[in-house]
């Protein structure tokens, strides 16, 4: 069954005058990167969860990381931009194309933070090939765009191959003011700099670089969704929490054992 939202929440309450910011953890530096790319127009949509309902989703060796005693699962499309390897210029049409991946938040046995991913859907089939082929991450092949009209940012998206065909996302947000000092749930959301994943049965990780995010305001107005529900992920309570950014250049690190 299709899960939908009309009119959702803003971010978490503003931060008093007489608190000091919140500062998100630092960001590594990527000294032998794998990819470059720029991850533009992006919304973040996340729910909580029970922390035993998440657990048994991931691999051995992971388990959920909490916020306020919750696990966290964000549903997260944005514009892949600037793809490229290393000393190579970004290839026309494939360097440019929507994303949307369903991710939560976890910590490994030496209790390193980090972000897996359960589906990545992306709009270049040579995209989606590489990334299942070279980074054995679990990408999708979709139809898809991302549209942009003031402070409307549109997503839509449908699946292709492989199945489930046609589990797909539509949804619209309403963006606003720029979140000067972001707390520390939209910190522990999106400031992510290692990703986890199973290469050949075992896990692997890799390091993420990039700026702070510029977050923006953001609240829901139209969601209409099935990608949690292919990705065996059970129906959210209640609404989402939102954040929106214009985005920031990544370096990528090589899957390390």
């Amino acid at each position: 069954m299709t899960k939908s939202y009309l009119l959702g929440l803003t971010p978490s309450d503003a931060i008093k005058p007489e608190e000091q910011p919140v500062l998100a953890p630092p960001s590594p530096t990527v000294v032998r990167p794998v990819m470059h790319q720029r991850w533009s127009e992006l919304t973040f949509v996340h729910w909580r969860y029970p922390p035993e309902t998440v657990a048994p989703l991931l691999p051995p060796g992971l388990s959920p990381e909490t916020f306020d005693g919750s696990a966290w699962v964000g549903l997260v499309p944005f514009l892949m931009k600037g793809v490229r390897m290393p000393g190579m210029p970004p290839l026309p049409w494939m360097s440019f194309f929507p994303e949307t991946n369903v991710r939560t938040y976890v910590r490994d046995e030496s209790g390193r933070a980090g972000v897996w991913f359960f589906s990545l859907d992306a709009a270049r089939l040579p995209a989606v090939v590489g990334g299942r082929a070279g980074f054995h991450l679990p990408y999708f092949w979709s139809d898809m765009s991302v549209r942009r009209a003031a402070t409307l940012w549109t997503y839509h998206s449908r699946r292709r191959l492989p199945g489930p065909p046609g589990a797909h996302v539509d949804l619209e947000v309403r963006v606003g003011s720029s979140l000067d000092s972001p707390d520390e749930l939209a910190h522990f959301l999106t400031a992510r700099y290692l990703l986890f994943n199973l290469v050949s049965g075992r896990l692997a990780s890799a390091q993420v670089e990039h700026p702070p995010w510029p977050l923006q305001q953001a609240s829901l107005v139209h969601l209409d969704e099935s990608l949690l529900r292919a990705g065996d992920i059970p129906s959210p309570d209640g609404p989402p929490v939102l954040h929106a950014s214009l985005g920031v250049p990544v370096r990528i690190g090589m899957w390390r054992r």
